[in-house]
């Protein structure tokens, strides 16, 4: 089968073919198109069939990481939006839980406040009133009501509307039906019900989470729309798919209904990338490391397996989320951020960032900040004849102008300010990284840094040695890691139901779980089959959010595949209990257990992404291109040395070379310094051994 990845980013769209039989693939990169970033998709995925001499109507399927959702909630650019809701409950999007983000202080923005989802003059209220713990109908739904104000809605002009009931998890009967009213009076509004979109208790973050799914609805709508009439128009006639943010890929048609599961679409890619990369090597504790050009995103892999992020972690631009979504954690940190002196006159880097437009100074584009690439320029750690395999050049003056304006500023030398830049921007994502492992109680030192991403592998190798990481694993094609994840992937969808369930009644418990997961599960099947999945190729996962009972969030606990009985639910209740005192060090003997919600998870089974296709490898000497002044810190400050510049694809295998070193090769560079060490490995990879660390 032939596919292709697509990840745009905030500098570069990556893209990679790979024909999963052989293991063959090509890697291309273009510039990505902000105005309308579909234009780059089109442009790349049509030069890539050249460069690998395929035909386009050969590609089977296209699988796409996008951020446009996540763009349109970042700078709040999504469409007007309006709210049909309860009789009282008009102000629930802006009240919240009375929750200040910044506990201390008094001059704090609360996002759902600053900047709505829905203005309050686009919320509207109906009479109707379900109840728990069943869904009885207290209140009719007063379809009048609704009537009235769809017609208001279209009069204001809203592209899209929420509809937001109490207790529509344990019936969804009035959003649906409120739904058809909406769309009998306004048939080209963009409508979406909080049952469809996260059907659970907390209906604070359910009403936030379903507002955002219509805000960046149209749009998304409109992107994919017109990416799939492109590509036919063009004569692929594969099919599209997005990357969700719980790490696998939907159809171009479920995206549509529900574009909010698409938020974190592109660094969960990555985390995907990141593991393959690590099993190429045989190594299943991993730490991602995804640096670009505007944003740096950690991952935590263990024993091979991504873990989810918690209710209480779930959140974008400041949102609190209720969707699937892979942990993942972001700084403004990349190869164009830019270092300044912020208003205080402290030195800074990021997280504005020069983007793709006009990107950093060395770029030739009309950029006049200093960046980190422009650092790396100035170190000597770029080579500007030999930048995207020589398909871009650098301008080494214009980065070394910008560099010196700061060092102007700063009383310090170019070569200082230039080292000083990677260093802060180094140590801005090494404490991202202390934040998800050592402050969650993991030990990073036993973990690899996997380094991707365009500018992951200049900066790995100093990252990884402020944190004693011992290893740093450099993936095949690091510059598109995050497209190899998208074609390394399943697809997946998720279901969620409410149940309460109590560990007071453990085989009423059993009874009740057992039934509710077999329907989801007969849910999911029937999608993956009309989706065209044989049940062979399927498989399903189920879990639970378990608290003890009053607890305010819960943790996640896997429940075994068929019938549970009692003794089921006590095990399950116990499993609960060390994973409460891992997490919080303590547990509460005596205390009630409650499952709060069941999970269903599916997967069909896409065709698995072998071993790349590896060279034998050369010699050492055919692979040295000569040498280049290179400047790095040393114990007894800045040094430049003469440093060896090899091409990564004719580098023996299994034969360690000592830094310092500059790997070259189309889509990134890596860096070893004096002190490490090196071996590129028959897995793909290339293997650092970190200061001597073993």
């Amino acid at each position: 089968m032939r596919l292709i990845g697509v990840d745009v980013g905030g500098t570069f769209t990556d893209l990679v073919c790979v024909e999963t039989e052989s293991g063959a693939l090509t890697i291309h990169k273009v510039p990505t198109t902000p105005h309308d970033p579909s234009e780059a998709v089109l442009n790349g995925i049509l030069e890539l069939c050249e460069l690998a001499g395929v035909a386009r109507e050969s590609v089977d399927r296209v699988l796409h990481g996008t951020t446009t959702a996540t763009n349109a909630i970042l700078e709040h650019d999504g469409a007007l939006t309006g709210l049909i809701t309860n009789e009282g409950y008009r102000d629930i999007l802006h009240i919240g839980r009375h929750q200040r983000p910044q506990h201390y202080s008094i001059r704090q923005e609360v996002p759902w406040q600053d900047r709505p989802l829905v203005k309050r003059r686009h919320r509207k209220v109906v009479a109707g009133r379900m109840a728990p713990p069943e869904g009885r109908v207290l209140v009719p739904l007063d379809e009048a009501g609704v009537r009235a104000a769809a017609r208001e809605l279209r009069e204001e002009g809203v592209e899209a509307i929420a509809i937001c009931f109490l207790f529509s998890y344990l019936d969804p009967a009035h959003e649906q039906r409120a739904r058809e009213i909406v769309l009998e009076e306004y048939p080209e509004v963009f409508v979406t019900t909080s049952a469809e979109v996260s059907p659970q208790f907390r209906e604070f973050e359910r009403f936030t989470t379903t507002a955002m799914n219509a805000f960046i609805g149209p749009k998304v709508r409109r992107y994919v729309s017109r990416l799939e009439e492109r590509l036919a128009e063009n004569g692929l006639t594969a099919d599209l798919h997005i990357m969700g943010s719980n790490g696998g890929v939907a159809t171009a048609r479920m995206v549509c209904e529900l574009p909010v599961m698409t938020l974190l679409s592109g660094p969960a890619a990555g985390i995907i990338g990141g593991a393959w990369a690590g099993a190429l090597s045989g190594r299943d504790s991993l730490i991602t490391f995804d640096v670009g050009g505007t944003s740096a995103d950690i991952g935590i892999v263990r024993d091979g397996a991504f873990a989810e992020a918690s209710a209480r972690d779930t959140s974008i631009a400041g949102f609190p989320l209720m969707v699937p979504m892979i942990d993942i954690h972001t700084i403004g940190a990349g190869g164009g951020s830019i270092a300044h002196l912020d208003a205080g006159g402290a030195f800074r880097v990021g997280p504005r960032s020069a983007g793709a437009v006009p990107g950093p100074a060395a770029y030739r584009r009309g950029g006049t900040k200093p960046t980190v690439t422009d650092a790396n320029v100035v170190l000597g750690r770029l080579d500007a004849g030999n930048f995207l395999g020589g398909a871009m050049s650098l301008d080494v003056d214009a980065a070394g102008r910008v560099i010196d304006g700061l060092a102007a500023e700063l009383g310090l030398s170019r070569l200082e300010t230039a080292e000083g830049i990677l260093t802060l921007v180094n140590a801005n994502m090494a404490n991202l990284v202390r934040s998800r492992t050592v402050q969650k109680g993991l030990d990073p030192r036993s973990f690899a840094l996997v380094a991707f991403g365009g500018g992951g592998p200049l900066q790995a190798v100093d990252v990884a040695a402020m944190l004693d990481i011992p290893e740093v694993i450099v993936p095949p094609a690091p510059g598109i890691t995050s497209a190899m994840g998208l074609v390394a992937t399943d697809m997946k969808y998720d279901l969620v139901r409410t149940a309460f369930l109590s560990s007071l009644d453990a085989e009423g418990a059993a009874a009740r779980a057992t039934a509710t997961l077999d329907a989801m599960q007969a849910e999911l099947a029937a999608r993956l089959a009309a989706d065209g999945f044989a049940e062979a190729d399927t498989a399903f996962e189920r879990s639970g959010d378990v608290r003890y009972v009053g607890q305010g969030y819960e943790l996640r606990v896997a429940i075994p595949a068929g019938p549970l009985d009692a003794a089921a639910m006590e095990a399950l209740f116990e499993v609960f209990t060390g994973l409460h005192r891992a997490e919080y060090g303590r547990i509460n003997p005596g205390n009630p257990i409650e499952i709060v919600n069941l999970r269903v998870s599916a997967a069909g089974r896409m065709p698995v992404l072998g071993r790349p296709a590896v060279g034998q490898g050369g010699s050492l000497k055919a692979a040295l291109l000569g040498h280049r002044p290179c400047t790095f810190r040393m114990a007894t400050g800045l040094e430049t040395l003469e440093t060896p510049v090899y091409l990564r694809g004719s580098l023996p295998l299994g034969e360690r070379i000592a830094g310092p070193a500059i790997i070259v090769q189309k889509d990134t560079t890596s860096i070893l310094r004096p002190q490490d060490s090196m071996v590129a490995d028959p897995g793909g990879n290339l293997l650092i051994q970190v200061g001597g660390k073993d």
